[in-house]
């Protein structure tokens, strides 16, 4: 009897496994969930950490004394339960994409909440803070938590992941973890071409090779806490956000922002190919300039018919606490900007696909 209830029970998850690989659909960009599944079993990829700003941020900022929140409507409306959680956007980040086709979870919570369940500290979480940035500065003027801070919350994870399953469990997760950074955007929008004090300090290259400098020393410490496996999202064509645009008086992309944007990228490629050389890491990096670039310049590819504006209000000026209360467009899904600054739910999942398909190449492997 016994044994006939355990065959029964072997038959069902297998029946439901196969059910769920054939409505499971493709990430956009033609990755094979499924595929991605298998792989991360045979690499035994355990969870994500993730750092970074408002592109990663679940909602860490709603829990510190911040004027830069997302926890209210309407960010958050096409969300489960259509409620706001602290994303900038109307739903999902591409964080969660990523969690979901590993076969965690479908959304990644926040460190700081202080409801978080211990399948959450085992399946990862986000250390992330809106407006952060590379620079320490970045995230000091806007009173967020800056990349030292988040990585001080990540060793404190790991005190915590050790008291849930024991140290050599816990280092284990940690070693097979990917862990994803995505940031850069308000070192330039927020601080370099809005406060006086870098711009006194280093020409914009100067700058650029300061932060990516920046970047290389968290790298160092990422791999000094255990972190092995690091996926690093690039910064998007900033001439290509709707606010960037306004403040500009120009229709088109602002070729003076997207081509800083590009130059930084290839030095944030470079100092990880060095990262990759010398500390033995396996990185992938995401190409999200070519991606929004695609996206604004072939929207129809995507299904979008919007691409210059955002979704919120009038969609070229508003975005954080001026999105507050804003009416909507009626089908976000077809637009690439939510807000003035931030991409749609549909945009995030567009750019978790690219970032799978690296993390499938470069670390998987």
């Amino acid at each position: 009897m016994a044994q006939n209830m355990t065959r029964r029970r072997v038959v069902l998850v297998q029946i439901l496994a196969l059910a769920l690989a054939a409505v499971m659909p493709l990430l956009s960009g033609g990755v094979d969930i499924q595929q991605v599944r298998v792989l991360a079993a045979k690499f035994n990829v355990t969870c994500v950490v993730v750092f970074g700003d408002s592109s990663v941020d679940p909602g860490n900022n709603n829990y510190i004394a911040t004027p830069f929140k997302g926890n209210f409507l309407p960010y958050g409306k096409d969300f489960f339960r259509g409620h706001p959680t602290g994303r900038f956007s109307n739903g999902r980040l591409a964080t969660d994409f990523i969690a979901e086709a590993l076969g965690y979870t479908n959304e990644i919570r926040p460190f700081l909440n202080k409801r978080l369940r211990p399948v959450d500290i085992l399946h990862g979480v986000s250390f992330a803070s809106a407006a952060s940035g590379y620079d320490e500065l970045t995230a000091n003027l806007s009173h967020v938590l800056p990349v030292s801070k988040q990585l001080e919350y990540f060793r404190e994870y790991k005190m915590r992941l050790r008291q849930l399953i024991g140290a050599r469990k816990a280092e284990n997760i940690i070693k097979n973890a990917v862990a994803v950074m995505s940031m850069g955007t308000n070192d330039f929008l927020q601080n370099y071409y809005l406060e006086p004090i870098r711009p006194k300090q280093y020409t914009l290259e100067e700058y650029q090779n300061y932060l990516a400098s920046c970047m290389s020393d968290d790298v160092k410490t990422m791999h000094s806490l255990g972190i092995t496996r690091l996926v690093v999202v690039g910064v998007p064509p900033l001439g290509c956000m709707p606010l960037v645009k306004t403040l500009m008086n120009q229709e088109t992309c602002v070729e003076k922002y997207n081509n800083f944007s590009s130059s930084f990228n290839s030095k944030l490629q470079f100092k990880l190919e060095v990262a990759r050389t010398t500390l033995g890491m396996k990185i992938g990096y995401v190409d999200a300039y070519g991606i929004f670039e695609d996206a604004v310049n072939n929207s129809k590819k995507y299904g979008f018919i919007e691409a210059s504006k955002g979704c919120c209000g009038t969609g070229t000026i508003e975005y954080g606490d001026t999105c507050r209360g804003m009416s909507t467009c009626a089908d976000a899904s077809k637009y690439v900007f939510w807000d003035a600054v931030h991409p749609t739910e549909r945009m995030y999942e567009i750019i978790a696909g690219q970032a799978i398909d690296s993390l499938r190449k470069q670390l998987m492997t």
